[in-house]
């Protein structure tokens, strides 16, 4: 059973809040998924980032994906409301450039998308983005992988844990 498939399956089982007691006592996936905060709220979001190609932190990826992704390790930033936002470029076999501001939640598993760019990096900021659970769509394969490789292992409040993700990132020890 593959893991998107597993997570669906725990959902449709379990309450939230056992989905989560198992994920964090089996050393889950998501090693912070949590039951919703009802005072949690996001911080203002600061326009997207420039980004560079040139420094690209690639993820790993599935064989049958075929685009290559990365993450341009000087946008990555964990905000005071746990957010790990960043910027993610995917590129094609052809070479097409498609570029990401996102963010990602890992206390509930989940991910938005901020804003878009193409090659020549002028962003179009997304209306209304929303939160999408990590294992929902094909759509999220990227930012399951940053979740995995790195990004959701334990919690991380402060400017040091960007630091320490990017670390995680450079040495994964986690294949997919």
């Amino acid at each position: 059973m593959n893991t998107d498939r597993f997570f669906h399956f725990l959902r449709a089982l379990f309450a939230p809040s056992t989905l989560a007691a198992l994920l964090i006592g089996h050393g889950g996936l998501m090693a912070q998924v949590a039951a919703d905060d009802p005072d949690w709220k996001e911080l203002d979001l600061a326009p997207p980032p420039a980004f560079s190609r040139e420094t690209l932190i690639p993820l790993e990826m599935p064989p049958f994906v075929s685009l290559k992704f990365g993450i341009d390790p000087a946008t990555l930033t964990v905000s005071t409301d746990g957010i790990v936002r960043y910027v993610m470029v995917a590129i094609s076999p052809s070479g097409a450039v498609n570029v990401m501001y996102e963010g990602l939640r890992c206390g509930t598993g989940e991910f938005k998308t901020y804003a878009r760019a193409g090659a020549a990096g002028a962003w179009s900021l997304a209306k209304e983005p929303q939160w999408r659970a990590l294992n929902d769509s094909n759509i999220s394969r990227h930012a399951q992988a940053l979740a995995r490789q790195g990004a959701c292992e334990g919690r991380a409040p402060g400017a040091s844990a960007a630091r320490g993700i990017i670390q995680r990132l450079k040495q994964p020890t986690l294949g997919l």
